[in-house]
């Protein structure tokens, strides 16, 4: 089997050289903030226009599972992020960035192929995911208001929080009220609507490092963070990976609940995360602090691709 990249982490990659290479400042970079606001705005829109009630229904009556996949998500990775708050020798912007990768929500997309790819329970799969992203766009914000408290010295206050209300649920709960005038153009143009997730994301990126180069918010990046935030990243995602296997074992899951739980309970949603950062954190920082996300997305697409052709197999053996 080829291992690819993911052309997510192509674009971000170019936009983050972008835009340490070539920087927006002034009144175009106040401009290009408001391009990139009404962008995630339109995202999150989507994300609501998006989401079917039929979808949502069909796998609910499995709500021991998708509880499961939901304290996996926003119980358990939060409370593996409290240790990383005292990891010496980390930056300040890539420590949050730790914990933040911790806070995020599951993907959808990419938890559903790899469970399909395994052989587990798809619809339940799906029902979590979405439940997951849905929640992600009110919990993950508290949970960082949690973790970070305070609007001084890059804490989450009152005016963040604000933000996340007017940039992330509101638009959600206007595509959900559009859906009687939406819902067919979402359904046939969908696997276009992932471009719209991708250029989003690559403007949030080019304007988070547009900032870090512009203000010198870079030099806070030490040869250390990057020597510690790689085996960190791939040692929490092997943790959760065999806890969440086991988990469901303990719990007396048939093996396709088990591979849904596995694959839904250890992914985190780049395409969520980032637009979130932008809105909870802004500034120059958070360039530095979505590269633990970024790094993890890219490391969950390769294992989980591994793990799960290597699952279809050992099934379709039996």
């Amino acid at each position: 089997m080829k291992l690819k990249l993911d052309p997510t982490v192509f674009l971000i990659l170019g936009a983050l050289a972008l835009g340490l290479t070539l920087p927006i400042r002034g009144d175009a970079a106040a401009a290009f903030d408001v391009v990139t606001k009404v962008g995630v705005f339109v995202l999150f829109f989507g994300y609501g226009a998006r989401l079917s009630a039929a979808e949502t229904r069909a796998g609910l009556i499995n709500w021991k599972l998708h509880l499961t996949i939901l304290a996996t998500t926003f119980v358990v990775f939060p409370l593996l992020a409290l240790p990383m708050l005292a990891v010496p020798g980390l930056s300040e912007p890539i420590r949050i960035g730790l914990v933040f990768l911790c806070l995020v929500p599951s993907t959808v997309q990419m938890s559903i192929t790899m469970t399909s790819l395994a052989g587990g329970n798809v619809p339940a799969a799906m029902v979590s995911a979405t439940a997951s992203n849905i929640a992600g766009v009110g919990i993950t914000p508290l949970l960082a208001i949690l973790f970070f408290p305070g609007a001084d010295g890059g804490g989450i206050g009152f005016d963040q929080l604000v933000g996340v209300v007017v940039q992330l649920a509101l638009p959600f709960l206007l595509g959900q009220l559009s859906r009687f005038a939406t819902a067919g153009f979402m359904a046939r143009h969908r696997s276009r609507l992932k471009y719209l997730d991708q250029v989003v994301i690559g403007l949030i990126v080019y304007g988070a490092f547009s900032d870090l180069r512009v203000s010198g918010v870079w030099r806070q990046l030490q040869p250390l963070d990057l020597v510690l935030v790689v085996p960190i990243v791939l040692g929490l995602m092997a943790a959760m990976f065999w806890l969440t296997w086991r988990a469901g074992g303990w719990l007396g899951f048939p093996r396709e609940d088990r591979i849904a739980l596995m694959f839904c309970g250890t992914k985190k949603s780049l395409a969520t995360g980032v637009p979130m950062a932008s809105v909870l954190f802004g500034g120059a920082t958070v360039g530095l602090l979505v590269i633990p996300l970024m790094l993890y997305h890219q490391a969950q697409l390769l294992t989980g691709s591994v793990v799960a052709t290597r699952m279809s197999r050992s099934a379709s053996s039996d």
